[in-house]
């Protein structure tokens, strides 16, 4: 009987599997780390490409802050501006407004009314005089209130009874006071235009 001894051959080829199973991971560590770094690398120039959007997108947001900054500076250039023109249109009105004051007292002063003085602060008139009667005040304050075109808004500050002159000549009158505003010639634009939109806004239903 033939005895061949096959622990060498055996040996030799458990030799090779090792190797064989320490290139195969060997190549899959090399792949493993490839791919890892190819994910890392792809995810890096996502990274960066969202970072310069990013930028781009603070860069755009500053220099629209600063292009809203100009308009809201010409903005407020632009309301100055209007300010100091509405301002020198009022100090030239305002120059006509003694002439409108007077003409229109003479014209609301009812008779059995005396006005002893008035005097102007701002836009408001206090006029102070005699009245026969309580209903006399009363017609001064309607006039003013209804149908002077540059005086509105009268409020009577006092009415009290009193004599003037003296012996057979003394006559009881009540002494008043009544404070009026003035209007100015814009005033008077913008009353007419509220009051064209009152009258359209009326109208508009009819229509329909």
């Amino acid at each position: 009987m033939i005895r061949i001894n096959l622990l060498p051959h055996r040996e030799e080829r458990r030799k090779q599997r090792k190797a064989a199973f320490l290139r195969l991971l060997a190549l899959s560590g090399i792949m493993g780390v490839a791919i890892v770094l190819a994910i890392g690398g792809f995810i890096a120039a996502q990274i960066a490409d969202q970072d310069q959007r990013n930028q781009f997108i603070k860069t755009e947001n500053a220099r629209l802050d600063g292009q809203i900054k100009e308009i809201a500076t010409l903005k407020q250039e632009i309301e100055a501006l209007k300010a100091r023109q509405q301002a020198v249109e009022d100090l030239q009105s305002d120059r006509n407004q003694p002439v409108y004051l007077m003409d229109e007292l003479v014209r609301q002063t009812p008779e059995g009314i005396y006005l002893k003085s008035f005097k102007q602060e701002n836009q408001r008139v206090v006029l102070n005089g005699y009245a026969q009667s309580n209903e006399r005040v009363s017609e001064l304050l309607r006039n003013l209130s209804n149908n002077s075109p540059w005086l509105e808004r009268p409020d009577l500050i006092e009415i009290r009874s009193t004599a003037v002159g003296q012996g057979k000549d003394s006559k009881r009158v009540f002494d008043f006071t009544v404070n009026v505003g003035i209007k100015r010639p814009r005033d008077k634009e913008q009353a007419a235009l509220a009051a064209m939109a009152d009258a359209s806004g009326a109208a508009a239903p009819g229509k329909r």
